[in-house]
Parts: C-alpha cells; sequence; structure tokens
C-alpha cells in the first residue's frame, strides 16, 4: 500500500512517500480501506519530536489519528462491524507507528463509529480528533442545559465543534476569536468576543456574575478564565497543565467509540458541522503539514485517500 512515512524527527521536509506493507489485523481488530484522513496539530508535533518523552514512535512512522473509510475486513472475534461498513475514527495507539496516512488502516474495532450519513469522506474525517475532544471536556465538566460556558478558542477545529456541542446540550455559549472569524461564531449558536487584553471584562459585560463553566481550548487564558468563573463555576483545558493548580482539569482526548458514534448521530441530526478549509492528495502530505502548521486556515486540513475507488 502507498503511505506517508517519517524516520527522523524533523519538520515536513522528513515526510515520504512511497510503498509500505499492509497492515496485520488481529483478533478485534478492523482493516479500514481509508477514504479521507485530517491533519491535526499533534501529528506535526509528534513528528518534531514533541511527544518523544510521553509516547513511544517505531520508525519508520506512518502519521495520522483521524480517519473516514470503509470496512475492508475484520479479525478475529471482531463483530461490531463488516466489510463495506463506512465508519469513522480516532485511531490513536498505543504507540505511535501504523496511522492513517496510507490507504489502509488497522484499528481496535472498539474505537470506530459508523460514518454520518449526511457528512462526505473529507468532513467525517475532520471530526473523530476535534470533535471527541471537545465532547469529552464538556461531559466531564458536567455542562447542563441553561448554563453559560465560556470557549476559548471558538473558531479553531475544537473550538467551532465545542460551540456546536454546547448549543445540542442546551447550553449558552460565549466564544473568543478574532474580529474576522464573529460572524463564524454567531453562525455556530455563540456570542463572539475579541481575544486579548481587556478579555475578561468583556465577557463580564455579557455575564456581571460569571460563567458556569470555560473550556480552554488554545492555552494562555488561565488568567482570564478565573477572572469570568462565577462562583463554583469548572474550568479545564486542553492545553494548560497549569488549570490543575487553580481547580481546573487538564485534559487529553482519549478513543471512544460510543462517544464518537453520539457525535456522528448529531451530525445527522443537523446539530453538528464540519468545516473543511482544504483537501490535499496523499502524497502531498507535507504541503498539508505546512498549511496545519501556518495556524490561519478556519476549518480542517483534510488528505483525499482513495476516493476514486
Amino acid at each position: 500500500m502507498k503511505a506517508i512515512t517519517y524516520s527522523e524527527y524533523g519538520n515536513p521536509d522528513v515526510l515520504e512517500y512511497g510503498d509500505q506493507p499492509m497492515p496485520k489485523v488481529g483478533p478485534g481488530m478492523v482493516l479500514v480501506k481509508v477514504k479521507a484522513a485530517a491533519v491535526n496539530p499533534v501529528d506535526w508535533k509528534i513528528m518534531a519530536g514533541g511527544l518523544d518523552a510521553v509516547m513511544d514512535l517505531q520508525f519508520p512512522a506512518i502519521p495520522g489519528w483521524d480517519v473516514a473509510g470503509v470496512v475492508e475486513s475484520v479479525g478475529i472475534d471482531a463483530r461490531q462491524f463488516q466489510p463495506g461498513d463506512e465508519v469513522i475514527a480516532y485511531g490513536r495507539k498505543d504507540y505511535v507507528h501504523g496511522g492513517s496516512f496510507a490507504e489502509y488502516i488497522a484499528l481496535p474495532e472498539r474505537v470506530l463509529a459508523r460514518k454520518p450519513a449526511t457528512l462526505g469522506w473529507n468532513e467525517s474525517a475532520g471530526l473523530p480528533l476535534a470533535g471527541l475532544t471537545a465532547y469529552q471536556v464538556l461531559n466531564r465538566l458536567g455542562l447542563t442545559a441553561g448554563e453559560t460556558v465560556l470557549i476559548h478558542g471558538g473558531s479553531g477545529g475544537v473550538g467551532s465543534l465545542g460551540i456546536q456541542i454546547a448549543v445540542a446540550m442546551g447550553a449558552s455559549v460565549i466564544a473568543t476569536a478574532s474580529e474576522k472569524n464573529h460572524e463564524f461564531l454567531r453562525s455556530l449558536g455563540a456570542e463572539p468576543v475579541a481575544y486579548g487584553d481587556g478579555l475578561a471584562d468583556r465577557v463580564r459585560a455579557l455575564r456581571p456574575d460569571g460563567v458556569e463553566v470555560v473550556a480552554d481550548f488554545v492555552g494562555g487564558n488561565l488568567e482570564a478564565t478565573l477572572a469570568v468563573l462565577a462562583d463554583g463555576g469548572r474550568h479545564a483545558s486542553i492545553a494548560d497543565s497549569d488549570v490543575e493548580e487553580h481547580g481546573g482539569e487538564w485534559m487529553w482526548v482519549t478513543p471512544v467509540g460510543s462517544d464518537l458514534q453520539a457525535l456522528a448521530d448529531m451530525a445527522d441530526q443537523a446539530k453538528l458541522r464540519v468545516e473543511v478549509a482544504e483537501v490535499f492528495p496523499l502524497d502531498k502530505a507535507a504541503d498539508a503539514f505546512r498549511s496545519n502548521m501556518d495556524g490561519h486556515t478556519r476549518g480542517k486540513i483534510v488528505m483525499a485517500v482513495n476516493q476514486d475507488s
């Protein structure tokens, strides 16, 4: 099969396109023919060696954790899916090696969900990691209908899905973004505020008594978070471990197929949409990485794979 690999840590120049062995499909595993794979910041951070202290990596590594595709075959005692099923997954494994930037990927069936019928391949590939991150943060914080949540980084991949998930939960949403993205936030159901100096004052102008929940999806917002949090409020960050010293939770997403299925169902109920900024062919993965690293795109960067077959 064709795949993207790297054999040393570095920048996108270390990525190579070529032939790799087909993945083995063990007990409880499913082989997926990849239709699309989304790029996330964690992919190039791992490639640069940024997670070497916490995750084992086997070279040559195939990057990529987000995938949408079709079940090709199933392993022994895999009972939930059958060949031909259209699926999505957040395919993080215990170590970095056989990722989704390839024509095929083998995954435990417990991390899979059925692809939303209302989303295309590219949109579906952009849902798992970002959607699960937002969904799990908001659920762990116990967000309920009638509460107000402040989302730091509302126009990003995680933040934009977080807004929609919170709205579907019946919450009111205030979200931060640059002025150019305020109309986009309104279209998702949030009250936009500009980030930067004076953020706490702008949020307090909207909610003088503070907000019950704060979800920080970008980092660097602890001071503003504490300034706007109502008495007894809850907060978490996916990017700033310092929140733990101030009563907050530092979180990282977990591959859970049932959670992902809940998100797929929300998409099919027209409660969730995924914005795709750019689509690249698999052999242009280095360009896809560079676009994601630029940090100025609104929406997901996706690689189309096997979409002609």
